[in-house]
């Protein structure tokens, strides 16, 4: 039998969303138009006030559940497939993350970039290219500009919220 997801009716949820199966979206997380999480092999965990981008899919294996941290970005049209990603990390449009792949806190996934399965990258990783390898460690201006964008996203679902949208 298929589990329920389980939302905090703090969650933003916009139009065209998919959302089945073992799904857990903790507070304020922002999920925009178009996305699906399809969790009917493991679960998926999305940590508080992450921002889930147009058209993001995320889907899992079994024995490959799916978690983000708190304050993830994951930009329009990626891809995540049961992989971990710390906290306060940024994936970046189009990026593709698969299996077994564990990204550390605070990094940055380039987009495009492809994360090969069950690789391993440690926190503040600058990721680039297919197969993504680090290219440097993330700058705290970077970093700075991640958390902004995380606040801007959550400034966005309240402005939505107040349009009467999602």
């Amino acid at each position: 039998m298929l589990a329920s997801p389980s939302i905090h009716p703090s969650v933003f949820i916009g139009p065209n969303v998919a959302i089945w199966g073992d799904v857990t979206l903790d507070r304020e997380v922002v999920v925009l138009p178009g996305v699906v999480m399809r969790a009917e092999l493991a679960a998926i965990r999305v940590g508080a006030q992450s921002n889930l981008q147009d058209n993001s899919v995320f889907h899992v294996d079994e024995g490959f559940p799916l978690t983000l941290g708190e304050r993830v970005t994951v930009g329009h049209r990626a891809v995540l497939h049961g992989c971990t990603v710390g906290d306060d990390a940024l994936i970046g449009i189009g990026a593709i993350v698969m299996n077994g792949a564990s990204i550390g806190a605070g990094s940055l996934v380039a987009a495009g970039s492809l994360v090969t399965e069950g690789k391993v990258f440690p926190e503040r990783s600058l990721l680039v290219g297919s197969p993504a390898k680090v290219l440097r460690e993330v700058t705290d201006e970077e970093a700075a500009r991640t958390r902004s964008g995380v606040d801007h996203y959550l400034d966005f679902a309240r402005m939505f919220r107040e349009a009467g949208l999602g």
